[in-house]
């Protein structure tokens, strides 16, 4: 199964989407802001796919720049954003290539199939 790094600030969101991707039987690695995802990201650890709250306390781009350093860190990672505010066609050209998205708040169901379609290339691909 694949490693996921999940950076949210709210602790028990956080904490929510790690216990049900961990239930599918992916591994976790978790950040609570951009500082801690960015040493994970540098690190030499497996990450597979990267799934990312956009607005981050104490940061400007927020998620946006956690994506924009980790495909530069790490080529071709998935990419999956969400967030519970609004976002318009401006924002969403923020976001890297190829990047998913997910509105909160999400249901079990929605956050299972967003992380299998994430995942679908990284089945196919040799692992990092």
């Amino acid at each position: 199964m694949a490693v996921i790094l999940i950076v949210e600030d709210d602790g028990f969101l956080r904490d929510d989407a790690e216990t049900m991707i961990q239930g599918w039987g992916h591994d976790i690695l978790s950040a609570s802001d951009v500082d801690e995802a960015l040493s994970l990201l540098r690190s030499p650890r497996q990450i597979d796919a990267l799934f990312t709250d956009i607005y981050l306390k104490k940061a400007v781009l927020g998620g946006y720049e956690v994506a924009d350093q980790a495909i530069k860190l790490r080529l071709n990672l998935p990419v999956l954003y969400t967030t519970g505010n609004a976002i318009d066609d401006k924002m969403k050209t923020l976001f890297v290539d190829g990047a998913h998205f997910l509105q909160k708040p999400y249901t079990r169901f929605q956050l299972q199939n967003s992380v299998e379609a994430l995942l679908a290339p990284v089945a196919l691909s040799p692992r990092n």
